[in-house]
């Protein structure tokens, strides 16, 4: 069973967001919130958690499924 994702939003009275993605592995967090930190404004910094750096399982899946669809060769 796989576990629930989210995306979570801090806001200070300063109006400065914080977003933290949780149960989220590898550059799908990134991929994940990229439209809302374009409507966000800019990015000041982005630190990035040790999940980051782990290989989910269903996007090594994913990517092999793409590219058996893709043989520029038949």
């Amino acid at each position: 069973m796989s576990q629930y994702q989210r995306i979570e939003y801090l806001i200070g009275k300063d109006g400065k967001v914080v977003e933290r993605a949780i149960n989220i592995s590898g550059s799908e967090c990134v991929a994940l919130t990229a439209e809302i930190e374009l409507n966000l404004g800019k990015v000041e910094t982005r630190e990035l958690l040790p999940s980051y750096y782990e290989a989910a399982e269903s996007q090594l899946d994913c990517y092999a499924i793409e590219q058996a669809q893709y043989n520029p060769q038949y």
